[in-house]
């Protein structure tokens, strides 16, 4: 193995003073509610609303301010994204009741999360696609109540009108404009004027994140997600436009961005580096990639194919290209990623917008245990049970027993009564 490029990555704990102010404002939301949300909104967006709820005639408005072909390009990607969805959902479609011993039915059954939050970022730039990625699965696993926020533009009452009409479109049932860790607070604990929610998804800046760290239990979450990723492996026969083009589509989105190339071929990794400086020349949001591309890029030249997944399942990549003269010579061995993308045509921003794949996906190593949000995220599979005296007559005495063996005399009286 040779490092070509290499990057200065730390995956950095979160800082102390991250974790004071984020419990702070959460215990200030916690304690005076809409009052507390009202005050962050102010402080750091700027924002002067007083009802939170995102109102009809807002929305309405929000559609004039977009034109025709931004609308029509949202429903393509609805239209993959749902279809998906609903081939995923069929997978739940088993529920079950078996007899596995005498008089001993047990069973599961799937059962949607009654409320959930999609936490669609603000910042500088109106992610309105992950309004999409969030809504979707929610509304077709069966929840009831699909609410949606996102920051207020800077010094304005108002969500991005790109962001709210795609949340509109997606089937939000509640929207609000409120974000940060108030938002967080608010969906967690509740206010006067926001009912608290099952489940928060979604993406945001280390304070969010924090937030939902820490409310976790209180209320339930996708996971924690960090800065976003990308790891292609490629062989002599990849294209190497492509890949220098997929790295920088990562590297965009912030300075902690990472995209990483392990090759076979080194001189494919001299070639793509080349190749990304030429494109920063002239890229819009340069200031960005250029930083996460020099402090977090990485090129590795490898020896063969099984060294690249060896490296590939360490990393745990968030996206994983794989661009090879035959991938399917090691797609069965490559088993942490967030989302797979096969072949050279298959860049990562379709995932990202309208392939119909989620984009919502683990970051830092998380592919290890987790996978992205899907359907299965707002569903939760609980199991049934039936016994019959015959069972009783049966297992009463075993579970007696060992009920006595942990010490545990009130269990073993429960089973004891139940003989006959």
């Amino acid at each position: 193995m040779e490092v070509l490029k290499k990057s200065q990555f730390k995956n950095v704990e979160t800082e102390k003073a991250v974790k004071v102010q984020v419990r702070e404002i959460l215990n200030d939301i916690k304690l005076n509610k809409d009052i507390g949300v009202r005050k962050y909104n102010f402080q750091f967006d700027k924002n002067p609303r007083l009802r939170y709820r995102v109102t009809r005639d807002e929305i309405v408005k929000a559609y004039k301010q977009v034109d025709i072909k931004f609308i029509e390009d949202v429903k393509i990607a609805v239209k993959n994204i749902e279809e998906f969805a609903k081939v995923q959902k069929e997978s739940f479609e088993n529920n079950f009741e078996r007899e596995i011993y005498p008089g001993v039915i047990l069973g599961q059954k799937h059962i949607p999360i009654e409320s959930a939050l999609a936490y669609v970022p603000g910042g500088g730039y109106p992610l309105f696609s992950t309004a999409l990625m969030l809504i979707i699965p929610a509304k077709i696993a069966g929840v009831k109540r699909v609410c949606a926020c996102s920051p207020t533009m800077r010094n304005s009452k108002d969500i991005n009108p790109k962001t709210l009409v795609a949340m509109d479109i997606a089937g939000a049932d509640e929207i609000y404009a409120v974000g940060g860790v108030q938002a967080i607070g608010a969906f967690t604990y509740g206010t006067e004027s926001i009912k608290p929610v099952d489940i928060i998804v979604g993406p945001g800046n280390k304070y969010v994140t924090e937030a939902k760290r820490q409310c976790y239990g209180n209320v339930g979450i996708d996971f924690v997600a960090g800065p976003s990723e990308v790891l292609i492996i490629a062989d002599e026969t990849a294209n190497a436009d492509y890949i220098a083009a997929d790295v920088l589509a990562q590297c965009e989105h912030d300075y902690s961005a990472r995209g990483i190339l392990i090759t076979t071929d080194k001189k494919l990794g001299e070639v793509v580096s080349k190749k990304v400086d030429e494109i920063l020349k002239n890229l819009p949001t340069r200031d960005i990639a250029v930083s996460s591309w020099r402090n977090n890029g990485e090129i590795i030249y490898v020896d063969t194919l099984d060294e690249a997944v060896k490296l590939s399942n360490k990393y745990a990549p968030e996206h994983l290209e794989i661009s090879l003269k035959n991938e399917d010579e090691i797609i069965d061995k490559l088993i942490n990623y967030g989302s797979l993308f096969v072949g050279g045509l298959s860049a990562e921003v379709f995932g990202d917008y309208v392939s119909g794949t989620n984009h919502t996906l683990p970051t830092l190593r998380a592919s290890r245990y987790t996978g992205g949000v899907w359907v299965g995220t707002f569903i939760k599979t609980c199991t049934t049970q039936r016994l019959s005296q015959k069972a009783v007559d049966l297992l009463a005495p075993v579970a007696h027993d060992l009920a006595v063996e942990e010490g545990l005399y009130a269990h073993a009286n429960a089973a004891k009564v139940r003989i006959k």
